[in-house]
């Protein structure tokens, strides 16, 4: 199966937006993959204002997260991969998901546990008529 990850962000950015708050992503900015710019990173992370009217070309993909923006009156395109969010929520309220770093569903190795078994009642079901 693929990644809920994408999924969810999404539509925590669409709940965001629908009740007229800001949404923020929190990126760890250290990812290989992320391209940021860097002189906003504190601590290998970044907080990035994706507001619809903050940013162009919004790409919300299973994979990354892409848009062009301006930074200090310069534009950028940014990519945070999907591994790299760590928070999407609202500035004024904080309200959103936060990810665990370490819990991307399609890197676990370990397999589902399996089903509990399911009990049998010794007992057949009684239906009767009821006037």
């Amino acid at each position: 199966m693929t990644s809920l990850k994408p999924y969810l962000i999404r539509s925590v950015y669409e709940w965001i937006v629908d009740n007229d708050l800001t949404p923020h992503l929190l990126v760890d900015a250290t990812h290989p993959n992320a391209l940021v710019p860097t002189a906003f990173v504190e601590d290998g992370k970044i907080v990035l204002n994706i507001r619809p009217a903050a940013v162009q070309a919004l790409f919300l993909g299973n994979e990354d997260i892409e848009f062009n923006a301006r930074f200090s009156g310069r534009p950028l395109h940014v990519i945070a991969p999907v591994k790299s969010v760590l928070a999407i929520y609202a500035k004024e309220n904080g309200r959103g998901m936060v990810f665990d770093k370490n819990d991307d569903d399609e890197d676990d190795d370990v397999p589902p546990p399996p089903p509990s078994p399911i009990k049998k009642s010794s007992t057949r079901p009684q239906l009767r008529v009821v006037k």
